[in-house]
Protein backbone atom coordinates (compact mmCIF):
# COMPACT_ATOMS: atom_id res chain seq x y z
CA UNK A 1 0.00 0.00 0.00
CA UNK A 2 1.36 3.57 -0.80
CA UNK A 3 2.61 5.38 1.84
CA UNK A 4 0.33 8.38 1.25
CA UNK A 5 -2.69 6.25 1.92
CA UNK A 6 -1.30 4.47 5.32
CA UNK A 7 -4.11 5.72 8.03
CA UNK A 8 -1.94 6.67 10.91
CA UNK A 9 -3.68 5.80 14.52
CA UNK A 10 -3.41 7.79 17.63
CA UNK A 11 -0.74 5.84 19.52
CA UNK A 12 1.62 6.21 16.13
CA UNK A 13 1.73 10.08 17.50
CA UNK A 14 2.98 8.68 20.66
CA UNK A 15 5.84 10.41 21.76
CA UNK A 16 9.13 8.38 23.54
CA UNK A 17 8.63 9.20 26.81
CA UNK A 18 5.52 8.88 29.05
CA UNK A 19 4.29 11.86 30.38
CA UNK A 20 5.07 12.45 34.24
CA UNK A 21 2.11 14.57 34.85
CA UNK A 22 0.36 13.78 38.39
CA UNK A 23 -2.21 11.31 37.97
CA UNK A 24 -5.61 12.61 37.05
CA UNK A 25 -3.85 16.07 35.58
CA UNK A 26 -6.42 17.62 32.97
CA UNK A 27 -2.79 17.78 30.70
CA UNK A 28 -3.83 14.15 29.80
CA UNK A 29 -6.68 14.73 27.90
CA UNK A 30 -5.80 17.38 26.00
CA UNK A 31 -2.61 15.30 24.64
CA UNK A 32 -4.53 12.54 24.28
CA UNK A 33 -7.30 14.50 21.86
CA UNK A 34 -4.89 16.16 19.92
CA UNK A 35 -3.20 12.64 19.11
CA UNK A 36 -6.70 11.83 18.08
CA UNK A 37 -7.63 14.66 16.11
CA UNK A 38 -4.46 14.87 14.05
CA UNK A 39 -4.68 10.98 13.04
CA UNK A 40 -7.99 11.55 11.85
CA UNK A 41 -6.86 14.66 9.64
CA UNK A 42 -4.88 12.28 8.05
CA UNK A 43 -1.75 14.86 9.50
CA UNK A 44 1.91 12.92 9.25
CA UNK A 45 4.64 13.68 11.86
CA UNK A 46 7.33 14.91 9.98
CA UNK A 47 4.40 17.41 8.94
CA UNK A 48 3.99 19.06 11.78
CA UNK A 49 5.88 21.35 14.80
CA UNK A 50 5.32 21.51 18.17
CA UNK A 51 6.58 24.02 20.22
CA UNK A 52 6.08 24.98 23.85
CA UNK A 53 7.35 27.33 26.87
CA UNK A 54 7.78 26.15 30.76
CA UNK A 55 5.73 24.90 32.56
CA UNK A 56 3.97 21.09 33.23
CA UNK A 57 2.20 21.95 30.35
CA UNK A 58 4.70 22.48 28.16
CA UNK A 59 6.46 19.73 28.13
CA UNK A 60 4.14 18.28 26.00
CA UNK A 61 6.23 18.18 22.72
CA UNK A 62 8.42 15.38 24.47
CA UNK A 63 4.90 13.57 24.47
CA UNK A 64 4.14 13.82 21.12
CA UNK A 65 5.60 12.67 17.80
CA UNK A 66 6.24 15.03 15.75
CA UNK A 67 9.35 17.50 15.63
CA UNK A 68 9.31 19.97 18.46
CA UNK A 69 10.95 22.57 20.51
CA UNK A 70 10.68 23.08 24.07
CA UNK A 71 11.69 26.92 24.37
CA UNK A 72 11.80 29.64 26.67
CA UNK A 73 8.96 30.40 29.18
CA UNK A 74 6.61 33.04 27.59
CA UNK A 75 8.52 32.57 24.41
CA UNK A 76 6.73 29.51 22.29
CA UNK A 77 4.96 32.24 20.01
CA UNK A 78 7.70 33.61 19.08
CA UNK A 79 9.78 30.57 18.35
CA UNK A 80 6.52 29.71 16.58
CA UNK A 81 5.83 32.30 14.61
CA UNK A 82 9.16 32.00 12.55
CA UNK A 83 9.06 28.63 11.92
CA UNK A 84 5.98 28.78 10.65
CA UNK A 85 6.49 31.92 8.21
CA UNK A 86 9.76 29.80 7.53
CA UNK A 87 8.16 26.80 6.39
CA UNK A 88 4.75 27.52 5.88
CA UNK A 89 3.89 23.91 4.81
CA UNK A 90 4.11 22.58 8.62
CA UNK A 91 1.21 22.56 10.83
CA UNK A 92 2.66 24.39 13.66
CA UNK A 93 1.12 23.69 17.06
CA UNK A 94 1.94 25.77 20.00
CA UNK A 95 1.18 24.51 23.89
CA UNK A 96 1.50 26.02 27.41
CA UNK A 97 -0.25 27.07 30.32
CA UNK A 98 -2.47 30.18 31.68
CA UNK A 99 1.13 31.61 33.85
CA UNK A 100 3.08 30.64 30.65
CA UNK A 101 0.76 31.96 27.80
CA UNK A 102 -1.21 34.75 29.49
CA UNK A 103 1.34 36.08 32.18
CA UNK A 104 5.12 36.12 30.94
CA UNK A 105 3.98 35.21 27.28
CA UNK A 106 1.40 37.82 27.67
CA UNK A 107 2.79 40.26 24.62
CA UNK A 108 3.42 38.11 22.38
CA UNK A 109 0.17 36.34 22.73
CA UNK A 110 -0.81 39.80 21.75
CA UNK A 111 1.15 40.46 18.65
CA UNK A 112 0.55 36.88 17.42
CA UNK A 113 -2.94 37.35 17.19
CA UNK A 114 -2.56 40.66 15.90
CA UNK A 115 -0.48 39.67 13.21
CA UNK A 116 -2.62 36.90 12.27
CA UNK A 117 0.02 34.07 11.98
CA UNK A 118 -1.09 30.84 10.53
CA UNK A 119 -0.41 28.60 13.74
CA UNK A 120 -2.79 26.94 16.24
CA UNK A 121 -2.20 27.97 20.03
CA UNK A 122 -3.70 25.16 22.66
CA UNK A 123 -3.40 26.92 26.23
CA UNK A 124 -4.03 24.11 29.29
CA UNK A 125 -5.83 26.64 31.59
CA UNK A 126 -5.58 25.28 35.47
CA UNK A 127 -5.93 28.64 36.70
CA UNK A 128 -2.54 27.89 38.80
CA UNK A 129 1.19 27.84 38.72
CA UNK A 130 1.32 24.03 39.13
CA UNK A 131 5.12 23.61 38.06
CA UNK A 132 6.50 26.05 40.68
CA UNK A 133 3.59 24.06 43.26
CA UNK A 134 0.95 26.13 43.51
CA UNK A 135 0.92 30.02 43.24
CA UNK A 136 -1.59 32.66 41.74
CA UNK A 137 -1.56 32.85 37.59
CA UNK A 138 -3.27 35.53 35.31
CA UNK A 139 -6.48 33.20 35.69
CA UNK A 140 -6.76 32.52 38.91
CA UNK A 141 -10.07 33.88 40.79
CA UNK A 142 -10.33 37.42 42.74
CA UNK A 143 -10.15 35.83 46.22
CA UNK A 144 -8.62 32.55 45.37
CA UNK A 145 -5.75 31.54 48.24
CA UNK A 146 -2.22 30.23 47.12
CA UNK A 147 0.96 29.83 48.35
CA UNK A 148 1.54 33.43 47.25
CA UNK A 149 -1.92 34.55 48.15
CA UNK A 150 -2.57 33.19 51.53
CA UNK A 151 -4.73 35.63 52.26
CA UNK A 152 -6.73 35.65 48.83
CA UNK A 153 -6.03 36.99 45.54
CA UNK A 154 -6.33 40.69 45.36
CA UNK A 155 -6.06 40.67 41.29
CA UNK A 156 -8.86 40.17 38.65
CA UNK A 157 -8.19 37.38 36.33
CA UNK A 158 -7.47 37.95 32.23
CA UNK A 159 -9.64 37.23 30.18
CA UNK A 160 -8.46 35.14 27.08
CA UNK A 161 -10.99 34.80 24.68
CA UNK A 162 -12.42 38.32 24.75
CA UNK A 163 -8.25 39.45 24.99
CA UNK A 164 -7.99 37.03 21.67
CA UNK A 165 -10.31 39.07 19.86
CA UNK A 166 -10.16 41.77 20.60
CA UNK A 167 -6.41 41.29 19.69
CA UNK A 168 -7.04 40.16 16.56
CA UNK A 169 -7.37 36.39 16.35
CA UNK A 170 -9.22 35.27 13.87
CA UNK A 171 -10.38 31.84 15.32
CA UNK A 172 -11.09 31.90 19.04
CA UNK A 173 -12.70 28.27 21.06
CA UNK A 174 -13.05 27.40 24.41
CA UNK A 175 -12.77 23.56 25.60
CA UNK A 176 -13.16 21.39 28.53
CA UNK A 177 -10.85 18.00 29.22
CA UNK A 178 -14.03 16.15 30.88
CA UNK A 179 -15.60 16.84 27.50
CA UNK A 180 -13.39 15.17 25.52
CA UNK A 181 -15.89 15.03 22.26
CA UNK A 182 -16.39 18.45 21.90
CA UNK A 183 -12.87 19.34 22.68
CA UNK A 184 -11.55 16.97 20.04
CA UNK A 185 -14.05 19.08 17.58
CA UNK A 186 -13.03 22.73 18.44
CA UNK A 187 -9.24 21.52 17.90
CA UNK A 188 -9.62 20.48 15.06
CA UNK A 189 -11.59 23.24 13.91
CA UNK A 190 -8.72 25.54 15.42
CA UNK A 191 -6.17 23.35 13.44
CA UNK A 192 -8.18 23.50 10.15
CA UNK A 193 -8.44 27.20 10.47
CA UNK A 194 -6.01 29.76 7.98
CA UNK A 195 -4.87 31.87 10.84
CA UNK A 196 -3.92 32.61 14.46
CA UNK A 197 -6.33 29.69 16.43
CA UNK A 198 -6.53 29.81 20.22
CA UNK A 199 -8.44 26.94 22.34
CA UNK A 200 -8.58 27.81 26.25
CA UNK A 201 -8.47 24.78 27.62
CA UNK A 202 -10.10 23.89 30.85
CA UNK A 203 -7.56 21.43 32.29
CA UNK A 204 -7.41 21.06 35.86
CA UNK A 205 -4.67 20.87 38.49
CA UNK A 206 -5.75 18.20 40.53
CA UNK A 207 -2.40 18.91 42.75
CA UNK A 208 -2.21 22.56 43.30
CA UNK A 209 -6.22 23.85 42.15
CA UNK A 210 -9.11 22.53 44.56
CA UNK A 211 -11.52 25.45 43.52
CA UNK A 212 -11.55 25.15 40.12
CA UNK A 213 -11.62 21.27 39.96
CA UNK A 214 -13.64 18.76 37.78
CA UNK A 215 -16.63 19.23 39.55
CA UNK A 216 -16.63 22.76 39.44
CA UNK A 217 -16.93 23.12 35.95
CA UNK A 218 -18.96 20.16 35.33
CA UNK A 219 -21.34 22.03 36.92
CA UNK A 220 -21.09 24.89 35.36
CA UNK A 221 -19.92 24.31 31.58
CA UNK A 222 -22.52 24.57 28.82
CA UNK A 223 -22.04 24.34 25.12
CA UNK A 224 -22.40 27.34 22.75
CA UNK A 225 -22.92 24.58 20.25
CA UNK A 226 -26.03 23.86 21.87
CA UNK A 227 -28.11 26.92 21.46
CA UNK A 228 -28.12 29.75 19.03
CA UNK A 229 -24.96 31.37 19.05
CA UNK A 230 -23.26 32.81 16.04
CA UNK A 231 -19.55 32.86 16.09
CA UNK A 232 -19.33 35.72 13.13
CA UNK A 233 -20.53 37.94 15.82
CA UNK A 234 -18.49 38.86 17.91
CA UNK A 235 -20.19 41.43 20.40
CA UNK A 236 -21.85 38.34 21.38
CA UNK A 237 -18.74 36.60 21.57
CA UNK A 238 -17.58 38.38 23.98
CA UNK A 239 -20.83 38.87 26.10
CA UNK A 240 -20.82 34.91 25.91
CA UNK A 241 -16.93 34.98 27.21
CA UNK A 242 -17.51 37.07 29.88
CA UNK A 243 -20.10 34.67 31.64
CA UNK A 244 -18.56 33.40 34.67
CA UNK A 245 -20.76 32.41 37.45
CA UNK A 246 -23.32 29.35 36.83
CA UNK A 247 -22.72 29.15 33.74
CA UNK A 248 -19.18 28.87 31.74
CA UNK A 249 -19.46 28.67 28.37
CA UNK A 250 -17.10 25.92 26.01
CA UNK A 251 -16.93 25.84 22.44
CA UNK A 252 -16.38 28.03 19.28
CA UNK A 253 -16.39 31.57 20.53
CA UNK A 254 -15.63 33.75 17.13
CA UNK A 255 -14.32 32.82 13.77
CA UNK A 256 -13.42 35.60 10.87
CA UNK A 257 -11.87 35.09 7.38
CA UNK A 258 -9.19 37.30 7.38
CA UNK A 259 -5.49 36.90 4.98
CA UNK A 260 -2.97 35.56 7.28
CA UNK A 261 0.25 37.20 7.27
CA UNK A 262 2.43 34.40 5.54
CA UNK A 263 -0.28 34.54 2.81
CA UNK A 264 0.36 38.99 2.56
CA UNK A 265 4.08 38.65 2.45
CA UNK A 266 5.18 38.18 -1.52
CA UNK A 267 8.44 36.57 -0.82
CA UNK A 268 6.82 33.41 0.70
CA UNK A 269 4.97 32.26 -2.40
CA UNK A 270 8.08 32.27 -4.57
CA UNK A 271 9.68 29.28 -4.70
CA UNK A 272 8.37 27.10 -1.55
CA UNK A 273 9.02 27.10 2.03
CA UNK A 274 11.95 29.92 2.38
CA UNK A 275 14.09 27.10 4.98
CA UNK A 276 14.18 24.43 1.79
CA UNK A 277 15.24 27.31 -0.62
CA UNK A 278 19.01 27.74 -1.71
CA UNK A 279 20.78 29.52 1.24
CA UNK A 280 21.57 32.38 -1.43
CA UNK A 281 25.01 33.05 0.09
CA UNK A 282 28.49 31.65 -1.26
CA UNK A 283 30.57 29.51 1.45
CA UNK A 284 32.72 31.98 1.71
CA UNK A 285 30.31 34.66 2.57
CA UNK A 286 28.40 32.20 4.79
CA UNK A 287 31.63 31.21 7.00
CA UNK A 288 32.05 35.21 7.03
CA UNK A 289 29.02 35.94 8.69
CA UNK A 290 29.18 32.55 11.31
CA UNK A 291 32.91 33.93 12.09
CA UNK A 292 31.68 37.06 12.87
CA UNK A 293 29.11 35.27 15.17
CA UNK A 294 31.88 33.90 17.03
Amino acid sequence: MPADLIRLKPTDFKGKVDPDWCAGCGDFGLLNTVRKVVAEMGLRPHEMLVVSGIGCSSNFPGYFNAYGMHTLHGRSLAVASGAALANHELTVICTGGDGDGYGIGGNHFTHIARRNIDLTYLVMNNQIYGLTTGQVSPTSEHGMKTKSTPFGNLEMPINPITSAIMNGATFVARGFVGDPKHLAMVVRKAIEHKGFSLVDVFSPCVTFNHDNDYPFFRERVRRLEDGDHDPTDWKSACEKAMEWDDVIYTGHFFQKEATDLGALEPILAEGGPIALRPLGVTDEQRDHIVGRMM
